[in-house]
């Protein structure tokens, strides 16, 4: 008989109920009376179980690293070959759990993928065990399994005098981590908070509620997924460009079809869809893992169509594997495909047609607590996919702020939260059209529509790119938090007239908030953030969910296949979102390829980085909420998904829309384009230009230092009133006084939006002429310690770790906002290549007529031989520096008025440090601008955006007498590599 070691943390509501109940045993938290000592039966066979073994090494400090950096050392992992003899199970640990099964005397089974569906290896770390007798189980785990027929659940749960609740094991076998292959739901919620409000009547929430001109109930847009695509600006859209797979999350359904179990008419069935009823001609194939387990009897057949549709209809040309993991059917056994098993075929998938990029969007049921051992199998799941370099998409869930779980309390999937997986939130997009059908916003289209430009300045935030009078009927008008609850007298319900069931306890909102069981990650920290929960229940801070959001219903729905794929149906919620999101990332990483980049991977921190750095790569939605937290029994009655009558009382708790981030949909909705500029242009810098010195730094002490000998200007934006700045570099300092900034002065948002070519010359004039708050300019020494006062109070950073390296770092007290930037650009090329070219994008202000040339100068404050600028001399030697335009000469004429112009600039070298002189042609001067500048990276046509001029806060126009900032021209370098790239435009 072995000696047992207890596991801790291995109670069965260890594994089921953390945050949900407060109930003691088993039988209390599930409600029956009817447990006893499990014994093999036909409705009750058995069950198999994960071991899940320790690494060889933390690979905590690998997954610390920026994204570049962690790619190399991915690099030199998978070439060596030794990345799971580092990262995956000891010879030892693993040869002593095997032997130890096998030598139990009691006939436990091995699961492996020669004889099931099952990942097993030890390089995954995991041993699966089938467990077909009571004798079995005691002999593994000392513990007895009990059997609740009335709800169908396996547990355990000890009673008496020196008893434990607790799983053990053998001494010696080094188990940190269990799993098991059921369809385990977490226990219906206890009451833990006794908060109650009582509901306004009406729409919950803004942005959600569009009606029919003639009927007036509520009738949504539906448009196929790659219209919405469209919406988003994704850069490949509509493209023929072959990207990668997309792995899809399908378990126990598979490409299961009724009568048809085997999927075998599947790929006809969706070819038929795309191109009768999409206009689509697919060339993509499906992909299926453990056919044999499949079955559309086990339900998810809407699902799966949801995820398929989306995902081929962006990328017709793509092919896509469906991953139904263990399996659920006769032949699989006693396996029951759930959503970790088919994750882990996703990640450890043999075949060539495993996929870079995943989507998940089925909830797995248990809540399994932070330090137990079930906590630690998914935890450890997620880090499998980062270091095989595979970006995995969840989506976040569909019940708000309260997750459909009555506890009230605001709740997040625990088991799916992990910092390496992108968690994707919902937002009700609304068209020109169906806005102005929409009477909750009302108040924001009409003034938009007439010109106010407070209207239309929180709409261009939200990624609004045309004049609203001008915009056509199915353009992009804005975004909201999908939140369709709405409340007709006592009850929770739907508009009149929808396609869905809305409540409570039916899909209905995106979801948002806290996942308590983890402190926020090192990308959200450094972003300024530190997520609090709202519902007062302890813990309060911990990660922030979701990190990125995209349309999932409410005003627009998608066109997807029906559950048996035999006609067009209209769907949503974040089960969309989370494959039009995977759908983007496999087009990114054609970008990336295609510019010698490796795959996204494991790329949270390049998100929140790019959102630091070009914050239009994101829509920032700014309306409404996701407010649901309620307790079972109340005054109010909502619906379950069997059409049942619920009592809730609603406690108020969720969370709202802000600018920027927030805990409904994250860094908001993706501009496709944008966004693969920014993350491109980070990447190249991580990978090839790590050592280039950032604006500032930080000491072990918290302390902030300048980052090399630099020129540092300086730019104060100020809401309201004056300030008093001051700037000590070292012994060098700065003293400023400013007003305030123009309501409407540009922002770094702003600036990013206009250097697109699709952006409307109207948008630009209207918001010209706005002051921005007071220049200076400070030379700096290296490492000089940095401090910045306004007002008398000390400014801190504002994500200056994340955007130093990009040439600027912002600084805030409650008063306002100093920016410090470089006035010079760095030329990271693609690959670090020399001799290349690079992609100008001009947009010129709507009053002077500027011209701009381009010069090398010799380090970061300008110097170019023995001569500063300002000396006499100087100009004279930045001419003869001068690049050549593709065009011919050096000079580019602004294009004025608003205008939008591309040009290309010859002869770029790597490393290259490179200023702007800007010729005025109406006032004849020429001058070395003020200019922010961020560095620059290696790309394509698609590669790169950085506002190199005037991006936040313009250059200071002192001609005609005063000092307004005029944005008279925004310039914007792609660094592009012509050494073998393709170009994909």
């Amino acid at each position: 008989m072995p000696t047992y070691q207890p596991l801790a943390n291995s109670s069965f509501l260890d594994f089921t109920g953390y945050r949900t109940t407060n109930a003691t045993t088993v039988a209390q938290a599930y409600g029956f009376s009817d447990g006893v000592t499990w014994t093999p039966s036909a409705s009750a066979p058995g069950i198999n179980i994960a071991l899940v073994l320790p690494r060889a090494n933390d690979p905590t400090a690998l997954l610390s690293e920026n994204w570049g950096q962690r790619e190399l050392g991915l690099q030199q992992l998978y070439s060596s070959g030794t990345l799971w003899s580092t990262y995956g199970a000891t010879t030892a640990d693993y040869s002593t759990v095997l032997s130890g099964v096998s030598t139990l005397g009691y006939g436990a089974d091995l699961l492996t993928p020669n004889n099931s569906n099952y990942i097993a290896s030890q390089a995954s770390r995991t041993v699966w065990v089938s467990i077909t007798s009571q004798a079995e189980f005691q002999a593994l785990f000392n513990q007895t399994l009990m059997y609740s027929p009335s709800a169908q659940l396996y547990y355990w749960d000890a009673s008496g005098p020196g008893t434990t609740n607790q799983l053990s094991l053998p001494a010696g076998w080094n188990v940190t981590g269990l799993w098991l292959d059921t369809s385990t739901p977490k226990p219906p919620p206890s009451p833990l908070s006794s908060n109650t409000v009582t509901l306004a009547q009406g729409v919950q929430s803004v942005g959600n509620s569009t009606l029919s001109p003639t009927t007036l109930s509520y009738s949504p847009t539906v448009l196929g997924p790659q219209n919405i695509a469209a919406l988003y600006n994704f850069p490949l859209n509509g493209l023929n460009v072959q990207t990668g797979n997309v792995g899809l999350i399908e378990p126990g359904i598979g490409s299961a079809l009724p009568n048809d179990q085997a999927g075998a008419s599947f790929q006809s069935s969706l070819d038929n869809f795309l191109s009768g009823n999409l206009g689509l001609n697919g060339t993509g194939t499906v992909y299926t893992q453990g056919v044999n387990g499949q079955a559309y009897g086990n339900g998810g057949g809407g699902e799966r169509s949801l995820d398929v549709g989306v995902v081929s209809a962006v990328n017709p040309g793509s092919n896509i594997s469906l991953y139904n993991g263990s399996g659920n059917s006769a032949a699989t056994g006693l396996a029951q495909s759930s959503v970790f098993t088919a994750t882990q075929s996703a990640i450890w998938d043999p075949t060539p047609n495993r996929a870079n990029v995943t989507s998940d969007s089925f909830g797995a049921g248990p809540h399994p607590a932070p330090g137990s051992p079930f906590y630690s199998a998914v935890w450890q799941l997620s880090i499998d996919a980062a270091l095989l370099n595979q970006t995995s998409f969840i989506a976040l869930g569909d019940g708000g702020s309260g997750g459909e779980t009555g506890n009230g309390l605001t709740n997040v999937r625990f088991n799916a939260t992990q910092p390496w997986n992108v968690m994707v939130g919902g937002t009700s997009l609304s068209t020109v059209s169906a806005a102005q059908n929409d009477p909750s916003l009302g108040s924001l289209f009409a003034p938009a529509l007439a010109g106010n430009l407070q209207a239309i300045w929180q709409l261009v935030s939200a990624g609004l790119t045309v004049l609203p009078a001008d915009a056509a009927a199915g353009g992009y008008f804005t975004e909201a938090v999908w939140n369709t609850y709405y409340v007709s007298g006592n009850q929770i319900t739907s508009l009149p007239g929808g396609p869905f069931l809305a409540s409570y306890l039916v899909n209905s909102a995106g979801a948002g908030g806290v996942d308590v069981t983890q402190p926020a990650p090192l990308y959200q920290t450094e972003y300024g953030l530190n997520p609090t929960t709202s519902d007062g229940y302890p813990p309060t801070t911990g990660r922030g969910v979701p990190d990125v959001s995209a349309d999932a219903g409410g005003n627009l729905n998608y066109r997807v296949p029906s559950g048996n794929m035999l006609a067009a149906s209209q769907s949503g919620g974040t089960s969309a979102a989370s494959p039009l999101w995977a759908s983007l990332a496999v087009q990114l990483n054609a970008i990336f390829n295609d510019q010698g980049l490796p795959n996204l991977g494991y790329m949270n921190d390049l998100l929140y980085t790019a959102s630091a750095v070009d914050p239009a790569s994101f829509n920032d939605v700014q309306l409404g909420n996701n407010i649901s937290s309620f307790i079972l029994g109340g005054s109010y009655t909502t619906i379950n998904n069997s059409g049942k009558g619920v009592s809730v009382g609603p406690t108020g708790f969720g969370y709202s829309a802000t600018p920027g981030y927030d805990l409904t949909t994250g860094l908001g909705s993706p501009n496709g384009l944008v966004l693969a500029r920014t993350m491109t242009a980070l990447a190249q810098a991580q990978m090839f230009f790590a050592n280039e010195p950032s604006v500032v730094t930080q000491t072990a002490s918290g302390a902030w230092q300048s980052g090399a000998r630099e020129s540092l200007l300086v730019q104060i934006t100020l809401p309201a009133g004056s300030a008093n700045v001051s700037l000590t570099a070292g012994a060098k300092s700065l003293k400023m006084t400013s007003g305030a900034s123009g309501q409407y002065a540009w922002t770094s948002r702003f600036a990013g939006q206009v250097e697109q070519s699709y952006f409307d010359d109207d948008l630009v004039r209207l918001f010209d002429q706005q002051s921005q708050g007071a220049l200076g300019q400070l030379d700096v020494g290296a490492d000089d310690p940095l401090s910045i006062f306004m007002n008398g109070a000390s400014a801190g950073g504002v994500a200056p770790l994340l955007t130093s390296a990009a040439g600027f770092a912002d600084f805030q007290t409650s008063a306002g906002d100093v920016r410090l930037a470089l006035p010079v650009a760095i030329a990271e090329t693609a690959d670090g290549l020399n001799n290349q070219q690079a992609i100008l994008r001009v947009r010129g202000g709507g009053v002077d007529n500027v011209s701009v040339a381009f010069y090398r100068v010799d380090d970061l404050t300008g110097d170019i031989g023995t001569f500063h600028p300002g000396d006499a001399g100087y100009a004279a030697a930045a001419a003869s520096r001068f690049y050549q335009l593709g065009s011919g000469g050096n000079w580019l004429a602004g294009p004025g008025d608003g205008n939008y112009e591309q040009a290309m600039l010859e002869h770029v070298n790597a490393g290259d440090i490179i200023a702007m002189e800007f010729t005025n042609n109406t006032h004849g001067n020429t001058f070395w601008a003020f200019a922010q500048a961020n560095e620059q990276v290696g790309g394509q046509n698609v590669g790169h955006l950085w506002n190199y001029a005037m991006n936040a806060w313009g250059w200071e126009d002192t001609f005609g007498g005063g000092d307004r900032d005029f944005n008279d021209l925004v310039v914007q370098f792609d660094f592009t590599s012509n050494s073998g790239h393709g170009w994909i435009k």
